[in-house]
């Protein structure tokens, strides 16, 4: 198996083991209102989501030890197109023409961004400096971006490039500590890793604050800044290049647009329920569970905690 193919193949599981918990703990938050976060953690249902979580992290991290950034990072938004099949037969609905007609897009999209990303496998490395440089350098962006009280497309987009230099940074750290000319414990492995944890912790507390105001615009703006934040990182820092040259560019650039139309529309493809006191116990990992919304008619008996948040390790993650 090619590095390539074992990147898609590893970044596929990964979609769908996030798909899956998203799924999981939307439910689990809807049939558990007013019992409390805490007694969540006494579900065996929640560890279960728990697990799936974490297993689509570590399945994340391996696909960017065999694929390039602009490879791994815009399979992320398969997470939303796994999860709205899932959600619609976990919830007894079908799935709607929109639903559709927005998965559609969005495969069509990727496809045209995998023929151009795909290359060896990664060996570039930030050093210490250059990633300390992208650290400070997002921070003074996100700053800009959090700056206000009131929630929405910016915090989503300070979330977004969050989440990206997270992943372009484990990317380093996964390359690094397996390269066998260094220490495994070295200043550049220890140090870009807390990096790592900072960025990732970031982008959940800002998408937290981003989907107070609704969840159809930050949504899309999450799942598309994530990518384009790693692959400016990928193709300016770590030599990486799109085939095809110019040619290669332009069909990129139309794959992002179309990936992009198909994720916003998917994004709005499920009514956004009206606030609720009890929003507190929405899914602390996946914001793709805003297209997991209950039929109307089972709003009675399984109240929806929307908006829900998104994984740190969405995918995007890292």
């Amino acid at each position: 198996m090619t590095p390539t193919l074992a990147a898609i193949v590893l970044s596929l599981f990964s979609a769908a083991a996030y798909a899956a918990a998203a799924v999981a703990q939307e439910r689990l938050a809807a049939r558990s209102a007013g019992s409390g976060t805490l007694r969540l953690l006494a579900r065996g249902a929640w560890w279960w989501s728990v697990t799936l979580n974490a297993s689509a992290a570590l399945l994340h991290v391996a696909a960017l030890k065999y694929g390039t950034l602009t490879l791994v990072q815009p399979l992320g938004a398969l997470t939303l197109v796994a999860a709205v099949p899932l959600g619609a037969r976990v919830a007894g609905r079908r799935v709607t023409a929109v639903e559709w007609r927005g998965t559609a897009l969005t495969l069509l999209g990727l496809a045209a961004l995998l023929v151009t990303a795909s290359g060896p496998t990664p060996d570039d490395v930030m050093s210490l400096p250059q990633a300390l440089a992208v650290a400070g350098t997002t921070a003074v962006l996100i700053g800009g971006l959090s700056r206000g009280a009131r929630p929405g497309l910016r915090h989503a987009t300070a979330s977004g490039f969050a989440s990206g230099v997270a992943s372009a940074l484990t990317q380093t750290v996964t390359v690094a500590a397996t390269d066998r000319s260094d220490s495994l414990m070295s200043a550049q492995v220890v140090v870009v890793a807390l990096l790592v944890a900072v960025f990732a912790a970031g982008g959940l507390l800002l998408s937290q604050t981003a989907y107070q105001g609704g969840l159809g615009a930050p949504l899309a703006v999450v799942t598309l800044a994530n990518p384009l934040a790693a692959a400016v990182i990928g193709l300016s820092l770590l030599g990486e290049r799109l085939q095809g040259g110019a040619a290669g560019v332009l069909l990129a650039l139309v794959g992002a647009s179309i990936a992009g139309c198909g994720v916003v529309t998917l994004s709005r493809s499920a009514p956004e329920p009206a606030a609720d006191p009890v929003d507190t116990l929405v899914d602390d990992e996946h914001p793709v569970a805003a297209v997991l919304a209950l039929e109307p008619g089972s709003a009675a008996c399984e109240p929806s905690l929307l908006p829900q948040q998104p994984n740190s390790g969405h995918l995007t993650s890292l």
